[in-house]
């Protein structure tokens, strides 16, 4: 007689199935403990250590110890290699047999020569399948090595993975055996899991929670874990359950394998190189399952370069549509700080890397863990052939959540692509019912959008997709009471996506992230090395690309550029150039930076001896100006014995844009007319300007060059700021400037090295208190440079000095400071309430600027406390404003009418020196009243933006090793201020290799028709896109050397220029 039904109790019932599968409760007699089989310790394990990280051919040529389960090996960053030698049991043929290991660190298995399987119990890899069936020709011995990483998945980090590595941390083996796998009883498990989730997912509230809860009883009912012949018929509920279809109109959840690696955070480069072949190294049974990406260049070539015969197999998959490069650039770069060179430089070394190793560029860009995104990114990816955007990290904001998960993004020029947030908030999903069912409640597109992505494998430090986790979302591909969930490319999504897009909403201007304002700042000394290397880049492919133009005989250094690129590129990952970064990488970043400035400097000598080989002339200097519009600036020239002397320095040419000129003496016999710098104390007459005369008896200081007023108070504090033609005061009155922040507390909500106090600027009490600062000096030199030099006492630890500069003829006063800084948990900053009022600031970003409130009306606009910015921001009204230069900084904030720049922080984590030490930078002070036509401008018309770049790129003075130019010489002019030109370079290929590329963009924001005025030998011009493919209708006719070209605001335009060919 059967048994009558029993009432369940809702928890009992859980709990029985709970306890029935799990890996810690009676696991001598659930179903748990049968997973493993008949088990053998292996025949013979030897291992050796080292702190390098060494080739396979090389480690097994070395020397092995014998080694047991339970030695300790280590420390942080070392290398063991174990050899594990295998006998399988005779009984076990017809059998799964796996080879169990557990210890800490980052395994990678390797087999006849070659990488197979990456082992880490923090990715859940514990086990590697030596043969899914045993067969009785199969030989019965083998040998394997197993390379252990002295780290976790996640670094090495003392307590916390965003702490500082722990470098004495041992390591430990203590599992190492052979043992028969029970698929049958995995997939049960898997089945156990899933019901469970769906009826704790769905809740009791919901007829389909009870039939999972129901069906999972059942099956612990049915199924003797000693007797595998029940197992069968447990396996037939649960695949009637799961066999129960849904709607037509369920969700899609489109789940792709991902693997993200932040590259650099928390391993050092050449150490983290482990990590990308444990996560995609496996059985090809997994990959021809799923499609898996990869969004890093970088990462690939890595592992062309270390595991070649691991890239041959990744280039087969690709090629059946199951490993997907995705992203299109060189890293996954910062979102924010890099120039809009730079970005475009990420993408065009991507996609020609994609192209070159797997036939075809990228269509997505994938971003999916970086601090923010400029507004020119729409257009960026646009020039490089990319309308589809996947992300997520907006869903870490502080203040606000963000509206959507799927609608188009307008950037600053108009560019529209679709961008989708994986609605699960994650991209390092495992596969569970609660992910699945937070997918399709959390999606903020209802009724707009039916699809989402799924991103699903261990990342950040790595890991990938599990085969577990392939077994969920199959068992879960269209299920009643769940959405529908198919394995599917980004493509497949995106198609998807695009298909029902007529209802979706459009996001315009940036996408900023509320929270990780602290990486504008931390690391003040990798910023200021990614700053100066990009100058240097832009300065070294121009000078080449007029040396090619110029001399037959120049080999444009192609290779080295690109290595040197590749070398910035790589910095600017989202983790290292944001300064979030452990003290090893920090400090390999310090290095590259270096190899740029040597090598960038060795290249600019060998394009200025080629650009004055044959020229009549004495030797002397080479005077370049790498900007495109006329300058006539003081500079530092070189004297005999090192010494340097000032000389006024017009730019060369009439027109004077990306031009030569030649200085056969360290001193210029003439400059143009215009009122010498002075310094003079507050009454001392004009006419002094040549001789350093005493200071006021308050200590006040003045400089005055005709254009600007500047007083500065005897701790270097500025009291006055006046533009001298209209008496116009630019700072508030009974304010005073340059007021530096040194003793704010800085103790962020979030991780150290990323986040910043939200009320900071409540703490600075001490911008406004008094300074333990002296006026240490005044002078002048030739007439041509007034200066102040002040000395303050920061802290008990930590002091500033800094020498306050007016030149001849220069719109603006600088700021140079050294600081030597020893804190802890504080934030330096410099801030300028002025004399404007303006509820928008303005902030120069990637190809243009945008405005940000000045007010915190609302909760989205006090979220910004903290922005960034690049070279500029300014606060105007109508008719005058006040902007902030810099050379290196990117924290900014305008608050009402003050103007605060961020200049160092103290971070104690995860690298505990981050910003200790001596600092070198300048910022600078421009009041300005704007004049166009002779009406009231603004600061496009002051000329501000051409201020900020001469302030980044100053005229160079070259050593000519050979007579330089006679007479100045121009390569290129425009015809309006609104357009600049970035770039010159060499195009990437070209059958003569005699082509340039190059890039302007619309820098006012406005519709513009400019002339480009060309004094080099060109024969055709063609537009192009920003991977260099050109327009088929792009060809401009070329008129008396001059090109049209139309603009419309922010737009970058690219120019293919063909040069003739050298005369025979």
């Amino acid at each position: 007689m059967a048994a009558a039904p029993a009432l369940k109790h809702w928890r009992t019932t859980l709990e029985r199935v709970e306890k029935f599968m799990s890996p810690v409760y009676f696991t001598d007699c659930n179903l748990r403990g049968r997973l493993f089989g008949a088990s053998c310790p292996v025949a013979a394990l030897s291992s050796f250590l080292t702190p390098d990280r060494l080739p396979y051919e090389e480690a097994v040529q070395r020397d092995f110890r014998p080694a047991q389960v339970g030695c300790s090996f280590g420390p942080t960053w070392w290398t063991c290699w174990f050899r594990v030698e295998l006998t399988i049991p005779e009984a076990w043929v017809g059998q799964e047999v796996h080879l169990c290991w557990e210890s800490d660190g980052e395994g990678l298995v390797w087999r006849d020569g070659e990488p197979v399987q990456g082992l880490t119990k923090e990715g859940e890899k514990t086990s590697y399948v030596l043969t899914d069936r045993l067969g009785e020709r199969d030989p019965r011995s083998l040998t394997l090595y197993v390379e252990v990483a002295c780290n976790g998945l996640l670094g090495a980090g003392k307590g916390s993975i965003i702490a500082a590595p722990d470098p004495e941390k041992m390591f430990q083996l203590s599992r190492a055996e052979l043992a028969v796998f029970h698929r049958d009883v995995h997939m049960l498990l898997v089945d156990l899991e899933l019901l469970l989730g769906i009826a704790k997912g769905l809740g009791k509230d919901n007829q389909r929670s009870f039939q999972a809860l129901y069906t999972a009883n059942q099956m612990v009912n049915v199924c003797d874990p000693a007797q595998p012949e029940t197992f069968p018929v447990a396996q037939a509920l649960a695949s009637r359950f799961f066999g129960q279809r849904g709607g037509e109109s369920q969700h899609t959840i489109h789940a792709t394998g991902h693997c993200h690696i932040d590259t650099g955070r928390t391993v050092s480069w050449a150490w983290g190189q482990v990590p990308y072949a444990l996560s995609w190294v496996g059985p090809s049974s997994l990959w021809a399952q799923l499609p898996s990406t990869c969004p890093q260049a970088q990462q690939l070539e890595w592992v062309k370069s270390r595991y070649p015969g691991l890239h041959s197999r990744l280039q087969e998959f690709a090629c059946r549509g199951q490993f997907v490069p995705v992203g299109g650039t060189w890293v996954e770069m910062d979102g924010n700080l890099p120039s809009g060179e730079a970005m475009v430089r990420q993408f065009l070394q991507g996609q020609n890397f994609f192209l070159q190793e797997f036939g075809k560029m990228c269509s997505e860009f994938w971003l999916p863990d970086t601090f923010g995104y400029s507004a020119q990114l729409p257009q960026i990816m646009h020039g490089c052939g990319i309308r589809r955007f996947l992300t997520q990290k907006l869903s870490w904001n502080l203040v606000n959540s963000f509206p959507h998960h799927t609608f188009f993004w307008e950037g600053l020029d108009g560019s529209r692509v679709l961008v989708h947030f994986p609605p699960g908030d994650s991209y390092v999903m495992q596969g569970s019912v609660e992910e699945v069912l937070k997918t399709v409640a959390n999606n903020r597109d209802k009724g707009r959008a039916n699809h989402s992505a799924f991103l699903f494998g261990f990342g950040d430090g790595g890991g990938g997709p599990t085969q577990t986790m392939l077994d969920r979302l199959k068992r879960l591909s269209n299920t009643d009471g769940l959405p529908r969930v198919q394995l599917s490319s980004p493509r497949q999504l995106f198609s998807a996506l695009e298909s029902d897009s007529g209802q979706l909403c459009t996001w315009v201007g940036e996408l900023f992230l509320e929270l990780h304002n602290g990486t504008y700042t931390t690391h003040a000394q990798i910023k200021k090395g990614n700053r100066e290397c990009e100058r240097i880049l832009h300065d070294v492919e121009l000078l080449s690309s007029l040396a090619l133009a110029r001399s037959t005989q120049f080999l444009y250094p192609a290779a080295q550029l690109q290595h040197l690129w590749r070398l910035l590129l790589l910095n600017q990952f989202h983790d290292v150039v944001t300064g979030s970064c452990i003290q090893m990488v920090a400090e390999e970043a310090m290095c590259h930076y270096e190899d740029i400035r040597s090598h960038g400097n060795t290249l600019l000598s060998a394009a200025a001896a080629a650009l004055c080989a044959g020229e009549p002339g004495p030797e002397g200097l080479l005077i370049v100006n790498t900007l495109p519009w006329k300058r006539t600036e003081v500079m530092a020239l070189p004297k005999p014995g090192g010494a340097h002397s000032l000389g006024l320095t017009p730019s060369p040419g009439d027109s004077a844009q990306h031009g030569l000129c030649s200085c056969s003496s360290p001193h210029l016999a003439a400059a143009p007319a215009a009122s010498a710098a002075c310094v003079r104390s507050a009454r001392a007459p004009t006419d002094s300007a040549s001789r350093p005369p005493p200071t006021k008896t308050d200590g006040s200081v003045t400089l005055d060059n005709g254009i600007i007023r500047v007083k500065l108070d005897p701790t270097g504090r500025l009291t006055s700021l006046v533009l001298v033609a209209s008496g116009r005061r630019a700072h508030a009155e009974g304010a005073v400037g340059n007021a530096v922040c040194g003793l704010v507390d800085d103790v962020p909500c979030t991780g150290m090295a990323w986040g910043t106090h939200v009320d900071w600027w409540r703490l600075a009490g001490t911008c406004a208190g008094p300074r333990a600062g002296t006026p240490w000096a005044v002078g002048t030199e030739g007439g041509l440079r007034g200066s102040a030099w002040f000395l303050l006492q920061i802290s008990p630890n930590s002091r500033l000095s800094q020498e306050v500069v007016l030149d001849v003829g220069c719109p603006y006063v600088r700021f140079h400071t050294e600081v030597h800084w020893h804190e802890a948990h504080k934030f330096l900053k410099v801030e300028f309430p002025a004399r404007v009022r303006s509820s928008q600031a303005t902030y120069e970003i990637q190809f243009g600027h945008l405005q940000r409130p000045t007010h915190y009306n609302t909760s989205w606009d006090w979220a910004r406390f903290e922005v960034w910015a690049h070279r500029w921001m300014d606060l105007s009204e109508h008719g005058f404003g006040l902007a902030l230069l810099n050379d290196c900084k990117y924290g900014a904030s305008v608050r009402g009418s003050i103007l605060s720049l961020s200049l160092l922080r103290a971070p104690k984590a995860p690298d505990f020196t981050a910003d200790m030490g001596r600092h070198e930078f300048t910022y600078a002070l421009m009041p300005h009243k704007g004049e166009c036509w002779g009406r009231w401008g603004s600061f496009q018309d002051a000329g501000v933006i051409q201020a900020a770049y001469s302030l980044n790129f100053p005229l160079l003075a070259l050593p000519a090793p050979s007579p330089a130019p006679a007479t100045s010489w121009s390569a290129f002019s425009l015809s309006s201020p609104a357009v600049v030109l970035e770039t010159v370079k060499q195009a990437e290929s070209s059958p003569q290799r005699r082509s340039l590329v190059l890039r302007l963009y619309e820098a006012h924001g406005s519709h513009v028709d400019c002339w480009l005025h060309l004094s080099l030998p060109v024969q055709d011009a063609i537009l192009c896109d920003l991977l260099e493919r050109p327009d088929p209708a792009g060809h401009l006719p070329l008129r008396d050397s001059r090109l049209k070209l139309t603009f419309s605001p922010f737009q970058v335009l690219s120019l293919l220029l063909v040069l003739q060919p050298p005369p025979h």
